[in-house]
Formats: C-alpha cells, structure tokens, sequence
C-alpha cells in the first residue's frame, strides 16, 4: 500500500471504519479511501469527522448483498476490506436467513465483483467465532473464510488475491462488552453472564495493523491471527468499576465460555512469527508454500490457540489505564 493505492472499504462506517481511515490516511497516504456501507446517516456522522481528508474520502451507498453495485465501487480500485457483516450473536441468531445474506451472500457477491474489476488484492476481517463455532454468526464468518481462501483458486486474467485477518474481542468498539459495562455502571449493577467465561482482547489501532500487514505480506489464502492477550470477564467488570455490585445472568444464545482462534485441526498448516501466527490453506498443499511460509516456525502438532489457554494475560490495572484514556467515567 502506496500513495498511489486507490481502497474500498465495505461496512466502514463501523467502528473499524472510522479508526482505519484515518490512520491508513496519515501513514500511508493513499489516492483515496471509498467507504460502502447502506446507513446514509451513520455516512454523514462520519463524513463531518473526516473533512478534513477532503476528496481523500468517499462515501457511496450500496449493500454488500448488492453486487452490481459492488462492481461499480470496486471498479478502478486496487484494494478491497470486507469489513461489513452482521456481528451480533443473539440478532443473527433470531434472525439466520439475514445474516446468512450479508455474511456469506455478501462475501460471495464481492469475491465475484473483485475477480471482474480486477481488484489486486482484498482483505477480509474474520472473528476468534469463526474457529469451531457454536453460532450462526461464527458459522456464517467460516463460510465466509472458506470463500475467500478457495477465491484464490479461481483462474481469472487480473490474479486477484484474497487473504482474512481474524481476532477477538475489539476494546470499545460498539460490539464491545466494555461499553456496555462502563452504561451499566451508571447504574451501579454490571451483569456478567458467566465468571469462568475468557475472551481475547485486542485494540483497533492492533487490528488496523494487522491489516496493514497482511496487505504487505500476502500471497493470497492466508488467515493472520494476531497474537493477543486474555481476560477473564470479571476482570473487565472489575477495571470498569471496583464497586459496582456484579450479578450472574447466564450466557446468550450461541455464547461460548471461552473463545478460539486456532483450533488443533489447524496446526499442521499454521506457522508462527513474532507477533502473529498464519494459518496456510490447504488446497493444493500451499501450506508448503516457502513464498507463504517464509521466517515462521511450523507450531506443535497438538497447538490451539484459546483465550484460556492463552500465555499473555492482560492484567485489570493495564484495562484500567486504557479504559481511562479512552472513556470519561465521571
């Protein structure tokens, strides 16, 4: 990624939109960045914190479920992020035929607008959910994984590349628990759903990244996972508010206790590198690949990576110092 890189980026007007802009912007200086997303006012409400990027920015209203409207976005760009999908475990467990239409109708509709624009690479943001899911979101996002790495296979005359960088639990993004923690402390009652739960936490400046490094590194079919540290969630109750009075409510429908984002099967494809590991496909034994492989430490046949099982623990006085920094508490 260049000045000259010209980006589209689907969904970006969610909490991954708004931080990526404007740091893709100030580091990398590209021709443009072209946001799609299908919400006009959460466009506006972006568009007046962007301004002053000027032409740099673009805004088109259009819906991943629409793909002649993604060929005309994506048409004379040269890189595409997918971040758009429908995210929250109980809606999409309520509502399954919608979140089967964007996350996986939505994929498949701009794998095939990227191979006919001649888009050069896309990167596509999965989730720890999509690794052994219990959930229609975790189960969509693995469909939806499959469909980019297999993209690669398909002959097209542009070589479009496809890669997805997977993480967990993003700190303060509107999906986040932390948010909804700091609302319910005003009330001094926090409700956690299972003291033995753990999830991975990563912030958005990590994931942006993450990104920024896979659009560097890819070959096309590769799953970065960054490395990351756990908490458990009472901690994360404990760093928004020591004195808050914390009840037991039960987990969601399609919550799980711990999440995962390499699973066992994985291992003998996945490499390890300093901060990341990459799970290489398997297709045509590609995980063989040096090009793909590079400097990284093929993992322990048996390795999974889970928040419980996680060697990097983040502590309730480090979320405490964050918290503060982002968030007013007063």
């Amino acid at each position: 990624m260049n000045s000259s890189s010209s980006i589209v980026l689907t969904g970006g007007t969610g909490s991954f939109g708004s931080k990526f802009i404007p740091m893709t912007i100030e580091k990398y200086q590209p021709k443009r960045i072209s946001v799609v997303s299908r919400d006009e006012m959460k466009q506006w409400q972006l568009s007046q914190k962007l301004e002053r990027y000027g032409s740099k920015v673009k805004f088109f209203i259009g819906d991943v479920r629409d793909k002649d409207r993604l060929k005309r976005v994506l048409d004379g760009n040269d890189i595409a992020i997918h971040a758009a999908a429908t995210k929250i475990v109980p809606i999409a467990e309520y509502n399954p035929f919608e979140c089967i239409k964007t996350n996986i109708n939505g994929a498949a509709n701009l794998i095939e607008a990227a191979l006919d624009t001649g888009i050069e690479k896309v990167v596509a943001l999965s989730t720890d959910k999509a690794s052994n899911p219990i959930n229609l979101y975790g189960a969509t996002k693995l469909a939806s994984d499959k469909l980019f790495i297999a993209a690669n296979e398909i002959e097209n005359k542009n070589s479009t590349s496809f890669s997805i960088v997977r993480y967990g639990n993003v700190m303060g993004s509107r999906g986040s628990v932390i948010p909804f923690f700091i609302n319910q402390a005003k009330n001094n009652l926090i409700s956690i759903t299972d003291s033995r739960m753990t999830r991975f936490m990563i912030t958005l400046e990590e994931g942006i990244e993450l990104v920024w490094h896979a659009l560097d590194d890819m070959q096309g079919g590769e799953i970065y996972v960054k490395k990351i540290p756990s908490m458990n969630i009472t901690d994360i109750a404990k760093a928004v508010s020591e004195s808050c009075k914390k009840s037991i409510v039960g987990i969601r429908p399609g919550e799980k206790i711990h999440e995962q984002m390499i699973g066992f099967e994985d291992a003998p494809y996945t490499y390890e590198y300093n901060n990341y590991y990459k799970i290489l496909p398997m297709l045509n034994c590609l995980y063989k690949d040096e090009r793909m492989i590079k400097d990284g430490k093929l993992v322990d046949p048996s390795f999974t990576y889970n928040s419980n099982n996680n060697n990097k623990w983040k502590t309730i006085e480090e979320l405490r110092k964050w918290i503060s920094e982002e968030y007013s508490l007063d």
